[in-house]
C-alpha cells in the first residue's frame, strides 16, 4: 500500500535514515517508535509528501486517501464545533458543505437563473457523497465528538472559544470522520482523558483503514497494533507483535549481541595474548605472526548498545504527619454547575490516591483546593505538616523562558555540583546538547520533564500531581514511574495513563456522583484491584 524504499534523510548534520526501507499494507495497525528526535514524524511528513527524501523513493497508490493526525492543528474559529469537525474531514467534509450550500441556493429565487447548473452539479456529487456516507455523516461526527469527550453545548458552540487541547480534540474528529485509507497517527492520546482514550481504542479497532502511529501510551500501543516498527541508528526494524513483545525481541537480540561480542572479544584476547608472549620468540615468532594477520582481519564487532531506563534517585523527603489533608463539608460550583456539595475526605501519611471521574466532574478542581490554588465555595480543607509539591500544566509557565536547561536547575539549586546537577537532567532524558538550549525552545513533553526534576530533585512529602505524564515520552515515563515507586511520601493524583496508575495507585477516589450530592465512591484497594472488582478502567467504561 505504501513503501518507503532506500530512503536517506537528514536535516542539517544529524543522519536520521540511511538506506531504510518499511511498507504498511492494507488493513494493518502499526505502531512507529524511537528514541526523540530518531525521526517518528520525519516519516509522516514523507508519507504525505511535506518533506523530500535526499535518496530514495516514497510509494503511494494514486487514489489511496490519507488522513494525517498531528500535534499542530492551525488556527480554528469562526464556525460551530461540528461544522468544523466536519469541514476538516477530507473529500466527504469538503463534499457535505458543497451540498449545503447547492441545497440552500435551489431555495434561493434569486438563482432561479442558474438552477441548471445547481441541478447538474447537485447530480454530479450526490452519487459520491451518498457512497462515502454523506447522509449519515452529520450523526456520525456528533458521535465522534462525544466519543472524544465534548458534550452537545461545546458541540454546538464555537471552535475558537476551546482551548488548544479541545481544538487537538477536534482536529482528531476530522481525521476519525474522513473515511481514509490510511490513518497516520502522530500521538494521538495526548490531550485526551482516560475515556476519550479507551473510546478511541475501540473505535480504531474496529476501522478497516490501515493505522501507523506514534504514541507515549503502552496499553493504547499493546491493544491496537500487530506490528511495531522501531528507528534504531537510522533503519526501521520491524517485529511482528505489540510493544510488549517488542521490548522481550529486543532484550533477547541484545543479549545475543552482547554474547556474540563478548566471544570475539576473549578470542581476540587469547590470540593477543599468544602474540606477547611468544612474538619475540624465535620457535614461535611464525605462529605468532600468523595470528596477528588474523587479529587484522578481523571485522570487528561494536560493542551493543541498549536504551536503558534508570530511576532517578533523589533524597529522602522529610517525614510529615500522619494527616495530611482534611476536607470537610466542601462546596464547589462555576455559575449555576455544582461540582461539590458537602464533600468529605481524607488523607493519611503513606497513601497514594488516583482521582477518577468522568469528564467534567471536578477532579482537577480538587487537586487546585488540595494544593491551595483554588478555595472552597463553602466548607474547610486543611492541610497537615506536609511540604507540598503541586504539578499542573501551569507549572510549566514559571520556568524563565530567557534561561537555559542547564541555568534554570542551577538557579534553583546553586550550591549542589555541576556533576549532580547534570545527572539530575540525564535521568530525565536531557543529553549533553540540551543542557543549552533556551526554555523557551522547550517542547511541552520537555518542560513537563524539566518541571518534574526540579520538583523531585528536592522532594517534597506530599506530591499532588496533575496529569504528570502529558507529553511524556515512554522511556520518561517507566522512569518516572520507577522513581516513585520508592517515593517514601503521600500522593494525590489525577492520570490519563494507565502504567502510572496500575504501578502507583494504592487507593481510588471516584467524584463522578459528587456533582450530584452523592459522596464519592471510596476504593480501598489498588488501581489494578478496582479494575478486577468493577470491570472499568475509567468510571462507566467497561474493559
Amino acid at each position: 500500500m505504501i513503501t518507503l524504499t532506500g530512503i536517506h534523510k537528514r536535516h542539517g548534520h544529524q543522519v536520521l535514515f540511511v538506506d531504510a526501507s518499511l511498507q504498511l499494507n492494507p488493513g494493518e495497525k502499526v505502531g512507529l517508535t524511537g528514541p526523540n528526535g530518531a525521526g517518528k514524524s520525519t516519516v509522516f511528513r514523507l508519507i504525505v509528501g511535506e518533506e523530500k527524501p535526499d535518496e530514495g523513493e516514497v510509494a503511494l497508490p494514486r487514489r489511496l486517501t490519507v488522513g494525517y493526525f498531528r500535534q499542530d492543528v492551525g488556527e480554528m474559529a469562526g464556525r460551530p464545533v461540528l461544522d468544523e469537525a466536519i469541514a476538516g474531514s477530507g473529500r466527504l467534509g469538503a463534499l457535505h458543505h458543497e451540498i449545503e450550500q447547492l441545497q440552500r441556493d435551489m431555495a434561493d429565487p434569486a438563482k432561479a437563473g442558474d438552477m441548471d447548473a445547481i441541478l447538474a452539479r447537485y447530480g454530479e456529487i450526490q452519487g459520491e457523497y451518498q457512497d462515502l456516507g454523506g447522509y449519515e455523516l452529520e450523526a456520525r461526527a456528533k458521535e465522534v465528538l462525544h466519543g472524544l469527550g465534548f458534550t452537545d453545548d461545546q458541540i454546538a458552540g464555537d471552535v475558537g472559544a476551546l482551548s488548544g487541547g479541545w481544538k487537538m480534540r477536534v482536529g482528531m474528529a476530522n481525521v476519525l470522520l474522513g473515511n481514509f485509507d490510511v490513518l497516520l497517527l502522530d500521538e494521538p492520546t495526548n490531550h485526551l482523558d482516560i475515556e476519550s482514550i479507551l473510546w478511541l481504542e475501540q473505535f480504531l479497532q474496529q476501522t478497516k483503514a490501515a493505522v501507523l502511529m506514534t504514541c507515549h501510551d503502552r496499553d493504547f500501543m499493546n491493544r491496537l497494533v500487530d506490528r511495531i516498527v522501531d528507528i534504531d541508528d537510522g533503519e526501521f526494524v520491524s517485529y511482528t507483535g505489540d510493544y510488549d513483545f517488542m521490548e522481550r525481541e529486543q532484550q533477547n537480540r541484545f543479549a545475543q549481541k552482547e554474547a556474540t561480542f563478548a566471544r570475539q572479544e576473549a578470542m581476540i584476547a587469547k590470540m593477543q595474548r599468544f602474540i606477547d608472549r611468544f612474538g619475540t620468540h624465535v620457535a614461535k615468532a611464525a605462529a605468532a605472526q600468523s595470528r596477528q594477520k588474523k587479529i587484522d582481519k578481523i571485522e570487528r564487532l561494536d560493542p551493543p548498545r541498549k536504551r536503558e531506563i534508570v530511576p532517578f534517585a533523589f533524597k529522602r523527603p522529610p517525614r510529615s504527619g500522619d494527616d495530611v489533608v482534611t476536607l470537610r463539608g466542601v462546596h464547589k460550583a462555576y455559575g449555576p454547575r455544582a461540582v461539590y456539595r458537602g464533600l468529605d475526605f481524607e488523607i493519611k501519611r503513606g497513601e497514594r490516591w488516583c482521582v477518577m471521574g468522568q469528564n467534567g466532574s471536578g477532579k482537577t478542581t480538587l487537586l487546585k483546593m488540595v494544593a491551595g490554588h483554588l478555595q472552597p465555595d463553602a466548607g474547610t480543607v486543611k492541610l497537615g505538616s506536609v511540604k507540598l509539591g503541586y504539578f499542573a500544566q501551569q507549572a510549566l509557565d514559571l520556568l524563565d523562558p530567557e534561561l537555559t536547561v542547564y541555568e534554570q536547575v542551577d538557579k534553583q539549586f546553586h550550591l549542589e555540583s555541576t556533576g549532580t546537577k547534570r545527572n539530575l537532567l540525564g535521568a530525565f532524558q536531557f543529553s549533553g546538547d540540551d543542557h543549552d538550549k533556551r526554555v523557551a525552545v522547550l517542547s511541552g513533553g520537555e518542560k513537563s520533564r524539566l518541571v518534574l526534576a526540579l520538583m523531585l530533585f528536592d522532594p517534597p512529602n506530599f506530591l499532588v500531581l496533575d496529569e504528570p505524564t502529558n507529553h511524556l515520552d515512554l522511556a520518561t515515563k517507566e522512569m518516572l514511574v520507577q522513581t516513585l515507586r520508592d517515593f517514601d511520601g503521600t500522593m494525590l493524583f489525577v492520570s490519563h495513563d494507565r502504567g502510572f496508575l496500575r504501578g502507583l495507585a494504592t487507593k481510588v477516589l471516584d467524584v463522578s456522583a459528587c456533582a450530584a450530592g452523592r459522596p464519592p465512591h471510596v476504593y480501598p484497594g489498588s488501581y489494578v484491584e478496582w479494575v478486577e472488582r468493577t470491570g472499568m478502567e475509567a468510571p462507566g467504561v467497561h474493559r
